[in-house]
């Protein structure tokens, strides 16, 4: 295995890792194809680096599929991925068994179309019993959105007037049960979050690469992975 090779244990690997799939259009212009082909090959890169995370031992992965602020893209691209969304996610159910991955939920898919929304709900009730590793797919999810809900969670269910605090947050945010993200990458060349995740990733750390999102795999998490096994995590204290 790669990662004992380079004197990295497994348990010092990220037990979260968020993943900003960035690069997919620029990908299919370089080689003259639509951008919606961008999209195809990055589902297949994503099935790639599951496959590594499942095997490397990592519970959680949260992909960053599409970003609240993504409706204003062309209309033919959103559609598509919408449609995407719809007929790959049914396809690849076998795929998340294999793998022994549960797939969750991170967003407010209330504004999916009904296509999209039945694939997401039935990819998540397929694949529930499972407990090797956990998929999040960030769905119309976005780090301000998701704060802006875990507030008005909370004040649906107080009974007093007492302030909040980042305990009611944290315990009000999508799939809260789920531990803070420890590791970002971005693929593609940006080096920003774009929204995600915000309060979660407080104290993440970052990776960001030039290599385009479809042609991400095994080696390149591996690689982000071993990254961090040699990072010092101070969480605001000092060095020991």
């Amino acid at each position: 295995m790669g990662n004992l090779e380079l004197d990295v244990l497994p348990d010092m690997y990220p037990k979260h890792v968020g993943v900003i799939m960035d690069g997919n259009g620029r990908w299919a212009t370089k080689r003259g194809l639509p951008r919606t082909a961008g999209h195809y090959e990055g589902v297949k890169a994503a099935k790639r680096v599951t496959t590594e995370a499942s095997r490397l031992g990592i519970p959680y992965i949260t992909y960053y599929v599409f970003s609240t602020e993504n409706w204003s893209r062309p209309k033919k691209e959103v559609a598509y991925l919408m449609d995407l969304l719809a007929s790959r996610l049914y396809s690849e159910i076998d795929f998340y068994k294999r793998v022994g991955a549960r797939v969750l939920i991170r967003g407010d898919i209330s504004a999916l179309t009904d296509a999209a929304r039945d694939a997401v709900i039935a990819t998540q009730e397929a694949t529930a019993h499972l407990d090797h590793l956990t998929v999040s797919l960030a769905i119309n999810h976005g780090g301000h959105d998701e704060i802006v809900r875990s507030v008005n969670r909370w004040l649906e269910k107080r009974s007093d007037n007492s302030p909040i605090t980042t305990t009611d947050i944290r315990s009000n945010i999508d799939l809260a049960f789920i531990p803070p993200v420890d590791l970002i990458i971005r693929s593609g060349g940006e080096k920003r979050l774009s929204n995600f995740m915000l309060w979660d990733a407080a104290y993440a750390e970052f990776a960001f690469y030039d290599t385009l999102w479809p042609d991400w795999g095994a080696k390149e998490l591996q690689s982000a992975c071993d990254d961090f096994a040699h990072r010092a995590r101070r969480f605001g204290g000092v060095p020991t």
